[in-house]
């Protein structure tokens, strides 16, 4: 397992949401320090080409005069969101700008470059942020999130069925996980994981009293029975705006923020969901600096780090990164190799063209957006 390559330049992004269709990673919203979140633009769109490492932004919807669609027909610019693919689409719930939350269902089809919103029955969840979603099977489960219209943390289970696009509230048993937002969720074994967040002494209530579960729970989604495993190993500090994602039958946890200990993280750790062992992992190579609210996405034998906010070296400030970080769960021999030209500036000029493309697409950084200014 190896960090194998660091791009500056794609999208500047903070709290945003993503999913892969294809060879293509989408980047949906989130913010960028001191841009206005107060009005109802289309949310804004990136892609990356998983082959090239390229990103791009992807259009925006227009009407017949040429003019940018707007909200409600197209989703408003939000942070605190979710999207998860299911076949050839990705489906993105929930949210918030600055002024207002969001509960209508929009999916987009990255064939068409288009957004639609589906037309949906039962019992919709609450407007929120801060929630998770991961698919099982032919459903969307969504769990916690702080719902702003009764000004409370949740730890309420809904799913959308995409083959009926019926909302159903999920009757669960045994305790469930505290009340919480900006934790992760991820789907193995017929279960659903729930790890960290951000949680308050005087829950459901937000006092600014903040706790964070070290626990991690799982939902079995054939008794729809809360389960709390007896772990071992090295447990991770409970924190919130980690990322949690699937590979090879284990649970990887990246990142995040612990708001009583002010402190980011940049460790790694894997959870066996079969012998209920944490393990600390340290890739090889330059790990990303220590962040929150990226978004990590797995595709075949690599994860994809994009984005997400970091504490200035020098201040108390925030860097909005718009760096992506590629992990290579199995680097090849070819990798290694084209890693050691690189690492050691070695002469490409006898190389092949096809070998000294890839080591270019490695290295060049996107020109998406320009890096910042941290001299003063």
């Amino acid at each position: 397992m190896q960090w194998i390559t660091h791009l500056d330049g794609g999208p500047r992004r903070v709290n945003h949401a993503g999913a892969c269709v294809g060879d293509r990673i989408y980047s949906f919203g989130g913010y960028c320090t001191g841009d206005d979140y107060r009005l109802n633009e289309c949310i804004d769109v990136h892609a990356l080409n998983t082959n090239t490492l390229r990103w791009s932004l992807v259009p925006q919807m227009r009407d017949e005069n040429g003019l940018p669609l707007k909200y409600p027909e197209v989703p408003f610019q939000r942070y605190g969101h979710t999207a998860v693919s299911y076949g050839d689409k990705i489906f993105m719930w929930g949210g918030r700008n600055d002024d207002q939350l969001c509960n209508i269902l929009y999916c987009f089809d990255p064939q068409t470059i288009s957004w639609s919103r589906p037309d949906v029955k039962g019992a919709v969840p609450g407007a929120r942020d801060g929630h998770s979603a991961c698919v099982i099977g032919d459903c969307m489960y969504i769990f916690g999130g702080f719902v702003e219209e009764i000004n409370e943390f949740s730890c309420d289970v809904h799913c959308l069925d995409f083959r009926t696009m019926e909302w159903r509230y999920i009757q669960t048993f045994g305790a469930p996980p505290s009340f919480r937002d900006f934790h992760s969720a991820a789907s193995i074994y017929d279960r659903m994981y729930i790890f960290g967040g951000r949680g308050d002494k005087h829950s459901p209530y937000h006092s600014q009293e903040e706790m964070y579960c070290p626990e991690i729970v799982f939902l079995d989604m054939k008794t729809k029975m809360w389960h709390r495993p007896s772990t071992t190993g090295k447990v991770p500090v409970g924190r919130r705006s980690h990322s949690m994602f699937i590979y090879n039958g284990l649970i990887h946890i990246f990142g995040g923020y612990n708001g009583i200990l002010e402190q980011h993280f940049n460790d790694f750790y894997t959870f066996d969901p079969k012998s209920n062992c944490w393990n600390l992992i340290k890739p090889f190579g330059q790990p990303p600096t220590a962040r929150r609210r990226q978004v990590c996405i797995v595709k075949d034998k690599r994860m994809f780090l994009f984005g997400g906010t970091s504490p200035h070296p020098h201040d108390s400030l925030l860097i909005d990164n718009n760096d992506t970080h590629l992990l290579d769960f199995e680097p090849t021999l070819r990798t290694l190799a084209i890693l050691a030209v690189i690492n050691h500036r070695l002469d490409t000029t006898w190389l092949p063209k096809k070998l000294k493309e890839e080591i270019r697409l490695m290295t060049q950084p996107n020109s998406l957006t320009r890096p910042l200014n941290h001299a003063g």
